[in-house]
């Protein structure tokens, strides 16, 4: 089996997969103005979907993330998981939600093959979350994490972006929650992007701050999975819960990159930041274009950077994280 490597000896085994750009929230760090349209091209179709998962799986793809902006817009997002999980190769199929539609459907997900979820709840004091995403619907999100710990889901995960004068302050109230909770916490550091230079300057927070209180109230350092990618994990012996962090500012985060990502109009990115996609969307109409489609996804991959440069202010052309699927 071909295998996607890159010239640092980096073994790429996860794909981040956009079905849409659009999202119905308006966080003050990604889309402080709510989504605007900046495309005339219709989103991936499931069909197209279907060849790019399977020619990624015969390269050695075993995890794919759906993601969106808000991928449950998608009404034929129920469908997509299934397909997905049903492609020979992929062992774990994950998503990333805002929580918006959770509550109704994160059971009816579970059982079309969804593994794993992310839940983006970037506060636990109700007031703050409706001051970051503009949306007063906190419970009802709450709610859906509840239902998805109810289905069964091997792994629920909260994602939230760390934001100095914000929400900086919920740290304790984080950490007592996954006391009694078998969800990992993910505190991601603010990053960058071409639209958000003043926001980010204002609010951004490292992650080390975190690190340094976990370690010196007993959380110890996990050793990471192949999959883990760059979030160093912590457990502590009295919490049910786990605690991750994703600092891209640190040294080193680009050393254990293990994802590709392909964004809801079909174009390839090796990186998060930095450089425009590589189109594969002209070799996605036919099962018979296979061959050719894995000959440009890996061609596109002799040419990863070894770092995204972020520590030294390179956001790239990056608009903001909605854009290509965070």
């Amino acid at each position: 089996m071909q295998q996607l490597t890159d010239n640092f000896n980096r073994k790429f085994e996860y794909l981040r997969l956009s079905i849409t750009d659009e999202c119905n929230f308006k966080c003050n760090y990604c889309l402080p103005d709510g989504y605007q349209r900046s495309h005339e091209n219709e989103f991936l179709s499931h069909q197209e979907i279907n060849h790019l998962v399977t020619a990624f799986a015969e390269l050695g793809t075993k995890k794919v993330r759906i993601t969106g902006g808000e991928p449950s817009l998608r009404k034929d997002f129920s469908d997509i998981i299934k397909s997905v999980s049903l492609v020979k190769g992929i062992r774990k199929v994950a998503t990333t939600t805002n929580g918006y539609s959770l509550q109704k459907n994160a059971q009816q997900w579970f059982d079309a093959g969804l593994d794993a979820i992310n839940v983006s709840v970037d506060s636990l004091d109700a007031k703050t979350f409706h001051l970051i995403t503009g949306k007063n619907i906190f419970q009802k999100v709450m709610d859906g994490v509840s239902a998805c710990v109810a289905a069964g889901y091997k792994q629920v995960k909260i994602n939230s972006v760390l934001m100095k004068g914000l929400n900086d302050q919920d740290l304790a109230l984080y950490i007592d929650w996954i006391k009694t909770q078998p969800i990992q916490l993910r505190f991601i550091e603010l990053m960058q992007t071409g639209d958000n230079e003043t926001f980010f300057d204002k609010h951004h927070l490292s992650g080390m701050w975190i690190k340094e209180k976990l370690l010196a109230e007993g959380w110890t350092q996990q050793v990471p999975l192949s999959h883990d990618g760059p979030a160093q994990i912590f457990s502590h012996p009295d919490y049910q819960g786990e605690v991750g962090l994703i600092m891209p500012y640190s040294k080193d985060f680009c050393k254990s990159c293990n994802r590709l990502r392909v964004s809801s109009i079909g174009k390839l990115h090796l990186c998060l930041f930095g450089e425009e996609g590589v189109d594969l969307r002209d070799l996605l109409a036919e099962a018979s274009q296979k061959e050719a489609l894995k000959t440009r996804i890996l061609l596109a991959l002799e040419d990863k950077k070894e770092s995204h440069h972020l520590q030294s202010g390179n956001t790239g052309v990056t608009p903001h994280l909605a854009s290509i699927g965070g």
